[in-house]
Formats: structure tokens, sequence, C-alpha cells
């Protein structure tokens, strides 16, 4: 391993720029493909530190872009992949408590994206300080992964190439705990079925409807069927999102939003197309039209060790966050206020994980099956709190999702460097990818036909001026 660096000036520098963007971000708290204010916030700070903005609305993603910086010439060439996405109905103030924000702003950042975000574009731009300093070739690029909570704006770039290039690429993600994540996550679908059947008075002629909502429930309740028959590792869930408008009517039309999560995307597929058969069967006992459409589609997360046992003697020596006592109770508070031990923060780091499966899924999953990927997680909530909850939303807005943040990009800026300066690690890292992929050739998951995504919003509908759209202040009402 490469002695480790003193980066201390560089992420000096860097940390009002993780600072601004963790704050303003969060203040935003902008939900999956309308994030066109906090993509702002990153392209601005990017290239105030000097980086170029090669794409914005990337690859069909209104609220996507791509920044880079490079000097000397075939130097290697790493990734970062900043998210900034937040979550509906998560939105809280940053107190140790369920309270609504002063602002009325409902959405919030219960998963720490505005950390996430802040800290891998805090990172390059340390890097780029290093790089400057030390003369070291080689090409830094920004992916602006707008999306992931949805639709993923990184499955759409890799369906592009824009990842193939890449020596190595690098992520986080805010946790309770600080470990690097040297995990298997899930492959994942997700779909929309509709059914169509034919209105009627619920009252005085029912019989010349065909209730699409009939349809729907029994499709519903053949999925909760199928859960008998899965294995441990799937996992489907769902919710309705159109159930017909008034009781006396026979709805003619309903919608359910289904994903599907299992092992890896050989196993998601069956299961699809189990789904699918189950909406048929309802469509036909019900005497109504089924119409599924799967939109979104992941691989699973593909492991790569040396990156990973790297990453972990980084980790282990920037260690976690030194906590104030003020902060450590504001933890506890949370953590009495949901009913859980009252551990306050973590103070240790975990040891190198042997590749567990994971129900949970990302799509930084496809960017693994194309180049060496590797990521951690840094302490920005209370132990054993669950992420997509309000005490995430609320540590993010504070000190100590900024002190998890800090140390994140600095362990992440050291992995940088590493991969930038060292052959070794950089053939290893190649050699148990190639090992991983033998006889896989990468093929997006996603409708070939579907060029945007599909919930992209009407406002954000793209149509060859998504640059002018990402540029203005403030989106359309």
């Amino acid at each position: 391993m490469n002695t480790i660096r003193d980066i201390s000036e560089a992420m000096t520098i860097s940390r009002p720029v993780i600072e601004r963007i963790s704050d303003e971000v969060w203040q935003l708290a902008e939900v999956s493909l309308e994030e066109v204010q906090s993509a702002a916030v990153h392209i601005r700070e990017l290239e105030a530190a000097g980086f170029t903005i090669v794409s914005q609305g990337t690859a069909g993603v209104p609220t996507a872009f791509v920044a880079e910086w490079g000097q000397g010439d075939n130097g290697p060439k790493v990734g970062f992949l900043p998210e900034y996405d937040a979550l509906p109905g998560l939105g809280n103030a940053a107190v140790p408590r369920l309270e609504p924000r002063a602002d009325g702003k409902t959405s919030g950042h219960g998963c720490g994206h505005n950390l996430l975000g802040a800290a891998l574009s805090g990172a390059a731009i340390a890097v780029k300080r290093v790089m400057e300093t030390e003369a070291i070739a080689g090409t830094l690029r920004v992916y602006g992964s707008a999306a992931e909570e949805t639709e993923g704006a990184k499955l759409y770039m890799a369906r592009e190439g824009l990842f193939d290039d890449l020596d190595a690429c690098l992520h986080w993600h805010p946790a309770p705990i600080a470990a690097v994540i040297n995990v298997r996550m899930a492959a994942t679908d997700a779909m929309k079925i509709e059914f169509f059947g034919r209105t009627a008075h619920a009252g005085l002629e029912p019989w010349k409807g065909r209730s699409a909502l009939d349809a729907l429930e029994l499709a519903a309740h053949g999925i909760n069927l199928m859960r008998e028959h899965v294995e441990p590792t799937a996992r489907l869930h769902y919710i309705y999102e159109s159930a017909g408008q008034a009781p006396n009517v026979v709805p003619d039309y309903a919608r359910m939003w289904v994903m599907v999560r299992h092992i890896d995307r050989q196993h998601v597929v069956a299961t699809t197309e189990w789904v699918k058969q189950i909406a048929d069967g309802a469509a036909l006992a019900t005497q109504t039209t089924a119409k599924v459409n799967v939109y979104v589609g992941k691989h699973d997360l593909l492991p790569n060790r040396p990156l990973a046992e790297r990453m972990q003697a980084l980790l282990e020596h920037v260690g976690a966050p030194d906590w104030s006592e003020e902060e450590q109770a504001f933890a506890r508070e949370c953590q009495a206020q949901v009913g859980l031990p009252e551990r306050g923060l973590a103070t240790t780091i975990i040891p190198l994980m042997n590749e567990p499966s994971l129900g949970g899924s990302s799509d930084v999953s496809d960017v693994s099956w194309i180049t060496p990927t590797m990521g951690i997680t840094a302490p920005t909530a209370p132990l054993d709190v669950a992420l997509h909850t309000w005490p995430v939303t609320a540590c993010a807005g504070t000190s100590i999702g900024l002190k998890g943040a800090l140390a994140a990009a600095h362990v992440l800026a050291l992995t940088a460097l590493d991969v930038l300066t060292d052959a070794g690690l950089r053939d290893a890292a190649r050699a148990d990818f190639a090992q991983r992929t033998a006889g896989f050739t990468y093929v997006s998951p996603l409708p070939p036909e579907q060029k945007h995504p599909f919930g992209l919003p009407e406002w954000l509908n793209s149509d060859g001026s998504t640059e002018a759209v990402l540029a203005m202040e403030h989106p359309p009402r």
C-alpha cells in the first residue's frame, strides 16, 4: 500500500464546499427527477473548482450531469457518484423529535443524500488539489447521479457507456455505522401494472361494469400468495396508485406500483415474469385488460476485494468522527423517540465484511458490472436507526451529518489518490473484476424504447432543452 498521504490542506479547502452543498441541498430537499436546484449547487461548486461540465441533462435525465477535470497524458480515470435526491414525506426539522420544518417542506433527506453528494463532489475537488500540487496524471469524473431513489440516472448513463473507460468508481452512503460496503445488494425490477375495465352505476346496474379495482385486488392477492413460494432472498412490495374515484361507480381504471428484488438479475427476471402472469390471470378472471410496464431494472451490486481491502485500511486510518457530548445527546434523544436503545453514535469501525447479501438495492450496482467499484458507509445517524426515517433527515441537517460526510470525503479522496498512483492496486482491482465478470457482457435492463425516466415530471419532460431547464434558478410551476 502507498504511504498514506497528508491531504489535510486539500481537505481544509474542500470543507467549506462540503458544508455549502450539504446545507443547501438539505434545505432544498428536492425529490427524485425534480432536483433542478440541487444539481445546480453541485455544478456551481465543481465549476468554481476548475471542473468542466461535460454534459447536463445527461443520458436523457434532465437533473443529471457529468463534470470532469484531468491533466497529463494517458493517466488513470476515477469516477465519483454523488446523489442529491430527497424522499417524499420525510421532511423534518433538524431537531431530535418528529417535528415539521418551519417552512412547510414535507420532503426530506431521510437517506442523507445531501451528505452523500457533498462528500463525493468535495472529495473530487480535494483530489484535484493534490494532483495539481504533486503533478499526478489522471482524470477525475463526477457523475451527477439524479433520482437514485426511483429510476436511477446511473442506469441511463451505464446504457450509454459513460463508465466504460474508468479504472475505478467510488461511492459511499450515510449510515449509522462506519464500514466498507463489501456486500452484495439485490437486483431490482420496478413496474406499473394497469387494469382497464368498464364503468357502470354500482347500485343500479353493476353487471354492466367490469371493475379494474377487482382486478387490482386479485393481482395483489396473487402477489401475496407468491410470498410463500419465493426464496428468502426475494422481496416483493407494492402500493395502490389508483383505485377508483367513488364507491358508487364501478372503477374502469386501477394501477399499482410493484417492486421486485432478488439476489441477481436472473432471479429478478424470473420473479417478474411470474408477476406478469398474475396480472394476466387477474385480468382474465375479471374480464378486464392488463398492461405491465417494467420501466426500471437494476443489477445486483458486485464487490471488488482489492478495492475493499484498501478502503478498509484507509477507513481505519481516518477513523470514526469525534463526537461532542451534545451530538451524542441529540442521537440518544432520537433513539428514545423511536423506541431504540439509547446507544448514541458509532465510535468504532466495522471489520471488513465478507460479501453478505442484503435486501436493499442501488443503481450503483450497474456501474459495478462495468468497472471496479467500491464504497464505504460513514456514521451520520444514531446506531440502530433505519434509513428512510425522520431521525436520518434530522441528523443530516446537523453537525452530526456533516462530520460523517467529512470523514467519508477524506477516505474517498485517499482511495482515489491510491487508484491514481498505485498501478498494483489498479491491476489487482481489474483482475478481481475480470474474474467475477468472466463470460458476462453488460446489457442494460432498461427497456430499449425508454429514452427518459418513466416518471419524469411534465415540466421537465426532455425535449432537447434540458440544459436550459437545468440552468434555471427556479423550476416552472
